[in-house]
């Protein structure tokens, strides 16, 4: 995740929903297929692209990283965006063994969890220099839908420095042997609607036969941990060996630069594009 945002912003600066521009950047001549039309997610799932939405396999999405200098995650991304381009979603499934959701989530103490955690993080930022940050709330509780397996979220953050917020709204899809994750990002004052856009997608996802999480048989590997370290980037399932706020503060120090950078980018090409498009008109 922790390219996630810069992924994002090269993306949305290629601005699909620009054909002259398109027709001149080399995002443009990427494998995208458009929907309406149905698409694996490696070998877990499959997703039916809607029309007015498009699509990046992990060859095009590796591709999209490497024309924009953004080094490789370790495992395969898939790409989702709408046309034009206002929000960005990338899927990636995580090994993570049958996850239990018999835990009952306390989003107070998750939220502490996270400031506690950005706290020991800020340690770390002072001493390289970076500016610290502030994690004001949830833009959006942890939310677990126990009848299609869904857990969601959205984190609202700041820099102390520049006071630019970043948010994103993620989601995790319970399977059988794991999780298919997906992050939605977009400029802060568009998410609400980006929230909207992609949950109206998620109707054509479905688990591969025998992946779904009501296939579990006994004998499956189980995760260490539940719903709750999903949310702190499993944070949670390792915080007695090594120190709860020393993991989820690492994990944060990994992820938020990142993001915030990302969002004071993204938030600019969007305003300039509303502007350019006014001026045309």
């Amino acid at each position: 995740m922790k390219r996630l945002v810069l992924v994002l912003f090269a993306l949305l600066l290629s601005c699909l929903g620009e054909t002259a521009v398109a027709q001149q950047n080399p995002v443009a001549g990427l494998p995208w297929q458009v929907g309406p039309v149905t698409v694996k997610l490696g070998t877990h799932a499959t997703l039916n692209v809607p029309d007015g939405y498009a699509f990046l396999d992990a060859a095009g999405t590796r591709s999209l990283r490497e024309i924009m200098h953004d080094p490789p995650s370790n495992g395969d991304q898939y790409t989702l965006a709408p046309k034009p381009i206002k929000w960005i979603a990338l899927f990636s499934y995580q090994d993570t063994g049958y996850v239990k959701d018999d835990e009952k989530l306390d989003p107070d103490a998750i939220l502490q969890s996270y400031r506690d955690g950005t706290t020991e993080a800020n340690k770390q930022r002072r001493e390289r220099g970076w500016d610290e940050l502030n994690v004001i709330g949830w833009y959006a509780q942890p939310l677990y839908d126990s009848q299609i397996k869904s857990l969601t979220w959205s984190l609202l953050v700041e820099n102390t420095g520049n006071h630019q917020r970043a948010v994103n709204y993620d989601t995790r899809l319970l399977g059988r042997h794991g999780v298919m994750g997906v992050t939605v990002v977009s400029a802060p004052d568009n998410l609400a609607a980006a929230i909207t856009s992609f949950k109206s997608t998620l109707s054509g996802f479905q688990f591969a036969p025998g992946e779904s999480y009501a296939e579990y048989r006994p004998g499956d590997r189980v995760a260490e941990y539940g719903l709750a370290a999903l949310i702190t980037g499993g944070a949670l399932a390792v915080a007695a060996k090594k120190g709860l706020f020393t993991v989820i503060g690492s994990f944060l120090i990994a992820a938020w630069k990142f993001v915030l950078a990302g969002f004071v980018a993204l938030s600019a090409w969007v305003k300039n594009l509303f502007k350019k498009k006014q001026s045309t008109q």
